[in-house]
């Protein structure tokens, strides 16, 4: 058999795998615990946050009432009140889809952009490649929360700006995630044998290698959520990160610093929300690892096949 026609088999069996993998995916994600429990929790807190966003729990995040000033978890109040009489389950809530909005459009910036330069330094050679390692290789050799800091307060603050920021500390992992790959996948025989067959480099690139690179893409958009979030509580509570009056965790736990002790509601609840958003982001980038890790879908396929 020639060149041409074993590689355009090896790929069509891989066509075929990838397709068999995706159309189980959920199936494998539900059989993982810590894929299901990430899922469920990540659901639930998306959930939460748009009925914070919609006004589904009649308060209103940024109203005041003195007379309602620092009132326990109650039937009213479900997590309490803080020192301006605010509705502290509501604010959580609200503050939970801003962080989200915040961490999902920095890391929809750095998959974009850090896959595509990742993509280009691993297929080509030449200046442009060792451009783009270069300014991984420097923003690399930042600590990840000083140059979010040193970014941030660099713009105007606004959402955008803070995710943008938080997108270029990320942007060279996602370069580093995929240029490997790239690597390898460019001395295949089905991407050589599409280069002989004179197939242009953006269908090569789209066609061949993207496809190889999905799971590994996905699961650390999972990982690099969680990571946003928390860079955007850290940012927030050192004063830049999403601007007042709009509710965001880190600010809440800033604000409730001094009233610990008397209202202990003011700095959990807001803690506790950070913490069930970054623990289920990983537990689900868990459970998508084991269930596109192309090894273990090949052992399951053999056993589930009769």
């Amino acid at each position: 058999m020639s060149v041409e026609g074993s590689a355009a088999a090896e790929l069509e069996v891989a066509v075929g795998a990838a397709a068999r993998g995706r159309g189980s995916l959920f199936g494998r994600l539900a059989r993982s615990p810590s894929g299901l429990a990430g899922l469920i929790i990540t659901v639930i807190v998306i959930m939460v946050a748009l009925g914070g966003l919609l006004g589904l729990f009649g308060h209103d995040p940024v109203a005041q009432d003195a007379l309602a000033r620092l009132r326990p978890p109650s039937a009213e109040h479900w997590l309490g009140t803080d020192q301006f009489g605010r509705d502290v389950f509501v604010r959580s809530a609200v503050g939970a889809a801003n962080s989200l909005l915040v961490a999902v459009t920095a890391v929809a910036i750095a998959t974009v952009l850090g896959t595509a330069g990742g993509v280009l330094a691993g297929y080509f050679r030449g200046p442009g490649s060792r451009s783009v390692l270069g300014l991984s290789n420097v923003l690399f050799a930042f600590p990840p929360l000083l140059l979010a800091l040193a970014l941030a307060s660099a713009f105007t603050r606004t959402w955008f700006t803070v995710a943008v920021a938080i997108a270029i500390v990320y942007l060279p992992i996602f370069v580093r995630v995929t240029r490997g790959p790239v690597l390898s996948l460019r001395e295949t025989n089905f991407v050589r044998a599409a280069v002989v067959l004179g197939f242009g480099v953006p269908r090569i690139l789209i066609r061949h290698v993207l496809p190889n690179l999905a799971a590994i893409v996905i699961v650390q958009v999972t990982l690099s959520l969680s990571w946003a979030v928390l860079t955007e509580a850290a940012l927030s509570f050192l004063g830049l990160g999403t601007p007042p009056p709009a509710p965001s965790l880190g600010s809440m736990v800033l604000e409730a610093r001094s009233l610990v002790t008397a209202a202990w509601w003011t700095m959990a609840a807001p803690g506790l929300v950070i913490v069930i958003m970054v623990v289920g982001l990983n537990l689900l980038g868990d459970g998508l690892r084991d269930a596109l890790d192309p090894r273990l879908v090949r052992t399951r396929g053999r056993h589930d096949v009769p």
